[in-house]
């Protein structure tokens, strides 16, 4: 298998940038490369998101080929709403076969909240029961049946993490669940509050997480007043404090977009002097030209990172463990 830029950039230290990319409602191939050549020259790997909000999309095994052809290293999104396990096992074994060696796990979405809010919701693994699954078939090299693989897969195994979804007690010890069952890097959601997402992070370096798990901090610029109404108040779990929207509603009108940009450039500097935040999610749906200007504005140049991470081991796996008992009712991640 080739080369895994995205987690070669992670491993040596340098502060890494992903973005992230819907599918199209559609079969046109030149969505997903249009918005990826914007990209292409300023992350080191792009995010296809599954059926996001539960909105029927071309899949996303489809789309991270059509972004490895782009030229950019892609990171294919799972989610267990829509799959049973054996879909879950055979549509990963699939990606493995194809050269992904990127798979980020989440629970994802309840179908009634998207676009067809009568399909039935499948959830028979959440998402640390599916990361535990995909890690054993790559170092325990055998199905969740127990039947061997005759060709195993070397996947990068992903999760997501909300710091700031209540109980906010508990977000640490969740993230601790997912990396005990495989995940070695993690994408988290909006970071609007940088003092509240660096006690995060200080739980989360308590708990021994940042020696086997790296840390990619979730932002994206608010681009309008209706954008910002619908992170505050249409987004589970999501927190933009009051001083951020004052910020953003003092400007003139015209003036909010650019407001919006200079805010998430400024968010990226203050992630990176963190210790422990190995680099930035930036996610901008609909707005992806938008992302170099950011990074431009961060003082992040066309590939390229001046500023670098914290230096860190390797990252390891856990030895494997009996899977648990599923533990109820799924999330969204």
């Amino acid at each position: 298998m080739a080369a895994n830029a995205f987690r070669a950039a992670l491993e040596s230290g340098t502060f890494t940038v992903t973005a992230e990319v819907g599918p199209p409602r559609g079969a046109d191939p030149d969505v997903i490369e249009r918005k990826v050549t914007a990209l292409r020259d300023w992350v080191t790997a792009v995010n296809i998101t599954d059926n996001q909000s539960a909105v029927v999309r071309m899949s996303s095994w489809a789309g991270s080929l059509l972004v490895r052809a782009a030229g950019v290293t892609p990171i294919m999104q799972v989610t267990c709403r829509d799959r049973n396990r054996i879909a879950l096992q055979s549509d990963l074994l699939g990606a493995a076969a194809l050269g992904l060696p990127n798979v980020l796990v989440m629970t994802g979405d309840h179908p009634k909240f998207g676009d067809q809010p009568d399909a039935k919701p499948v959830f028979d693994l959440d998402s640390v029961q599916v990361l535990w699954m995909a890690r054993m078939m790559r170092d325990g090299k055998r199905l969740l049946s127990g039947r061997p693989l005759s060709s195993p897969p070397d996947w990068f195994l992903g999760a997501v993490e909300n710091p700031f979804a209540p109980p906010r007690a508990f977000r640490a010890a969740r993230l601790a669940k997912k990396v005990a069952a495989g995940a070695q890097f993690v994408q988290t959601q909006y970071v609007f509050d940088i003092p509240m997402f660096a006690q995060w992070l200080a739980q989360v370096r308590d708990l021994g997480l940042l020696e086997r798990c790296r840390i990619l901090a979730g932002v994206g610029p608010v681009l309008s007043v209706r954008a910002l109404d619908h992170l505050q108040h249409r987004v589970a779990g999501l927190y933009v404090p009051d001083d951020v929207s004052r910020r953003l509603l003092a400007v003139p009108a015209a003036a909010f977009e650019n407001e919006g940009l200079r805010l998430c450039a400024e968010t990226i500097t203050e992630l990176s002097k963190l210790p422990g935040v190995s680099g930035v999610h930036v996610m901008a749906p609909g707005n992806e030209h938008r992302v170099p200007e950011i990074l431009s504005l961060a003082g992040l140049g066309p590939m390229q990172a001046p500023m670098q991470a914290p230096m860190q081991a390797p990252i390891s796996a856990p030895v494997l463990a009996p899977m648990q008992a599923q533990t109820g009712a799924a999330s969204a991640h």
